[in-house]
């Protein structure tokens, strides 16, 4: 297969799309394209596993060819598994964060519902969790940031359900909201197809929000566990932005409207981030 026939469709969304940096200027220079490549790598992924219109099989088999060229079977395919595969033989990083990623966005391709929060949390570990881990090992963290980073990263992901749930329906019928937490509030999956959020679906939003918070809580450690004085700066960052990002869909309904975060959450993010800066 040549670069002209790769699997990869890019979807128009970039890092600025994201609700937290990704590889800002907070980073060193020299990290930067490194986390870059690992996003694009994972931005192609996540495109293909939510496109409308391929199958699944199709999704699947897409995703393989991205790993079989991450991992040298191939060498065409998926220039951004390539861009990736050369980051990590400059860096020594594992590829093994990448692969989990694509664990993540296979089970997207055929998995609609969730049962729990535990299979949720099984999900978040591939889909979420290799982020921060690749980050940290990029720069060379000890793996104590990994309990905190798992946690927020895992909080994002939670929050990022909560703000697309009625759009991820709509487009994809697939649900992220617990099956037995929708029943014990009396509420359905298709409760995210009105206006306005039920009762009771209002009562699942809440009770995932509670664990979201408990999450962020743990998340709260990141910053101090962080070596890197730049990287220190950029996880305070992200923290508060969780933080107020939670805040925000309890005041907010995220099926009446898309709830997201501000200029100002970002700015004061960035100040409360500035008391880890030595």
């Amino acid at each position: 297969m040549s670069d002209a026939a790769a699997v990869e469709s890019w979807s128009g969304k970039d890092r600025g799309d994201e609700n937290f940096p990704v590889g800002s200027v907070l980073i060193s220079a020299r990290m930067r394209p490194h986390i870059h490549a690992f996003y694009a790598f994972a931005r192609n992924a996540d495109d293909i596993s939510d496109s409308p219109v391929l199958t699944a099989a199709d999704k699947v088999a897409r995703l393989d060819v991205m790993e079989d060229v991450l991992l040298g079977r191939r060498d065409a395919g998926s220039p951004s598994a390539l861009r990736l595969r050369a980051s990590l033989a400059e860096t020594g990083v594992t590829p093994g964060h990448a692969t989990d990623l694509l664990v993540a966005f296979r089970r997207d391709a055929t998995k609609l519902r969730y049962a729990s929060w535990d299979e949720l949390m099984d999900y978040c570990r591939f889909s979420a969790m290799p982020v921060g881990r690749h980050v940290l090992d990029l720069h060379g963290e000890d793996r104590a940031t990994w309990e905190p980073s798992d946690a927020l990263c895992a909080a994002l992901q939670v929050l990022n359900h909560l703000q697309d749930g009625s759009k991820d329906l709509a487009g994809l019928d697939r649900c992220y909201l617990p099956v037995d937490l929708l029943a014990g509030h009396g509420a359905r999956v298709e409760d995210l197809r009105a206006p306005a959020a039920s009762p009771g679906l209002r009562a699942v939003f809440d009770a995932l929000l509670d664990q979201c918070d408990a999450l962020n809580r743990t998340a709260r450690a990141l910053p101090r566990r962080t070596r890197d004085r730049r990287l220190r700066l950029e996880t305070a960052v992200i923290v508060g932005l969780s933080h107020r990002l939670a805040a925000r869909l309890r005041r907010g309904d995220p099926v009446a409207t898309r709830v997201k975060l501000t200029k100002s959450d970002v700015v004061l993010s960035l100040l409360g981030a500035l008391r880890f800066v030595p």
